[in-house]
C-alpha cells in the first residue's frame, strides 16, 4: 500500500478538502504517483444522473489519478446532513470495514501517495456503534489533523487526537488552517498545540478566503514529515 494518510479535522467546515488537496499537489510535484479517495460524502449534487461531491471532484484534480468517479467515493448521498442520518434517509447501510476494504481496493494501482479524506470530524456516526474514524482504524492509516482555527480549536483539537491515541490510531500530522480572518491570540493558540500534540505541524495556513484553492494552500505546508 502506498504512503496512505487520513485526513481527519475539528469540526465540519475546517478546511480538509482544500489542505488534502494541496498535500496531494505538492506530493504530485515531487514526481509521487498520488490518489486521492472520498469513502462517503453527503450532500450530493445530481449531475448527468448521478450524485458527484465537490470535495471528491476536487480530490480528483488534485491527484491526476485516472480513477472513475464511483472508485473514488463510493458513497455519495443527496442529503446534506450528517452521513449516518443522509444514509438511513438514502436506504443505505453503513459499515466501517466495508468502506475501508473499498479504500484499500483503489489503492491496488501502484501509487505512491494516497489521502483519504473523512466527513466531519474524527467521531461522526456511521451507524449505531461506528464513527468514521472506524475507517481509518481499519484501513490501518495514519491521520492528519486539520485544525479550525477558531475560538475553541485547543479544546477540539487536543480531544481529537486524544480520540486518535484511544482508538490505536497513529496521528502522523496537523495542519493549523484559519478559519476566520482574524482569531484573537492565533499565534499563543497554534504555539500551545505545538506544546501538546506529539506529532509535526506540516504547516500553518493564514485566513485564505472564499474562493480558495489547493494552489493558494501549498505554500504554506510542507509534505517532507509524511515521506520519511
Amino acid at each position: 500500500m502506498p504512503h496512505t494518510f487520513f485526513v481527519t479535522g475539528t469540526d465540519t467546515e475546517v478546511g480538509k478538502t482544500l489542505i488534502a488537496a494541496a498535500l496531494l499537489e505538492l506530493a504530485k510535484a515531487r514526481g509521487l504517483r498520488c490518489v486521492g479517495l472520498k469513502p462517503i460524502a453527503a450532500g450530493c449534487e445530481r449531475v448527468d444522473g448521478r450524485l458527484v461531491n465537490d470535495d471528491a471532484l476536487a480530490l480528483m484534480a488534485a491527484s491526476g489519478a485516472s480513477l472513475d468517479y464511483r472508485t473514488v467515493n463510493p458513497v455519495a448521498l443527496e442529503p446534506a446532513i450528517a452521513p449516518h442520518i443522509a444514509a438511513e434517509q438514502s436506504g443505505v447501510v453503513l459499515c466501517a470495514s466495508d468502506l475501508a476494504e473499498r479504500c484499500r481496493s483503489a489503492l491496488q494501482g501502484g501509487f505512491d501517495f494516497a489521502i483519504v479524506e473523512g466527513a466531519g470530524g474524527w467521531f461522526v456516526p456511521l451507524n449505531g456503534t461506528e464513527t468514521l474514524g472506524d475507517v481509518c482504524i481499519h484501513i490501518g492509516a495514519p491521520a492528519i489533523l486539520v485544525v479550525g482555527m477558531k475560538l475553541g480549536c485547543l479544546n477540539h483539537a487536543l480531544l481529537t487526537a486524544h480520540a486518535i491515541a484511544e482508538a490505536g490510531g497513529a496521528l502522523a500530522g496537523w495542519v493549523a488552517n484559519s478559519a476566520t480572518a482574524e482569531m484573537p491570540m492565533f499565534a499563543a493558540n497554534v504555539d500551545t498545540l505545538r506544546e501538546r500534540l506529539d506529532a509535526p505541524c506540516l504547516g500553518v495556513v493564514p485566513y485564505l478566503g472564499a474562493g480558495a484553492g489547493p494552489d493558494d494552500a501549498v505554500g504554506h505546508l510542507a509534505i517532507e514529515p509524511l515521506l520519511t
